[in-house]
């Protein structure tokens, strides 16, 4: 049985959780609206408890891994609707800078022309004001921060040998040794 499958979802209070045919879940809460249409093989239920539990038909190894991610993505709208989600990116390098302009983000990152970039629908860039080289993304849908932070990173990616580039606040760069001058 598949261990994260098999857990019950918590419905905090204020959230409100609908089943409609076709596994279509709907999840609102105090952030907002979140709507995802999941594997139809799957059956989704509430329990009497006011949790909502995923079941699934068989033991085909599909079904396995549908039975975990059905019921890690209704958790993930769940903690999105009432917490959100963050990601944290950090810019380094001499001269590297972001700016906010509207809901454009605009990159200096060493190349010939500024990197602009327009915030997609549901996310929300800020720029930290006590240290300049932060950059939070923020929203309730857990992909779509996670899709358009590594959008960012992909502008100018962090390099082994000074660790210039943007990184992401909690990755480690692996540091490379330059090469060795003539004695």
């Amino acid at each position: 049985m598949s261990r994260i499958g098999k857990m019950p979802i918590a419905v905090p209070a204020g959230v409100t959780v609908e089943i409609a045919e076709n596994n279509k879940v709907t999840v609102t809460g105090p952030k907002g609206t979140l709507e995802r249409v999941l594997p139809a093989e799957m059956k989704i239920s509430k329990n009497d408890a006011g949790e909502v539990v995923v079941e699934r038909p068989n033991d085909l190894k599909k079904m396995k891994s549908l039975h975990g991610l059905t019921r890690t993505l209704i958790h993930n709208m769940v903690v999105g609707v009432t917490e959100g989600y963050v990601k944290k990116l950090e810019i380094n390098g001499v001269g590297y800078r972001a700016q906010k302009q509207g809901n454009k983000l605009v990159l200096s990152l060493g190349y010939s022309h500024p990197v602009e970039m327009i915030d997609p629908e549901g996310i929300e860039v800020t720029l930290d004001p006590k240290i300049a080289n932060l950059i939070y993304v923020s929203g309730i849908d857990k992909e779509k921060v996670g899709q358009y932070a590594a959008e960012i990173r992909d502008k100018r990616r962090p390099e082994p040998y000074k660790g210039k580039g943007i990184k992401y606040v909690d990755e480690t760069i692996i540091r490379k040794v330059g090469k060795a001058g003539k004695k």
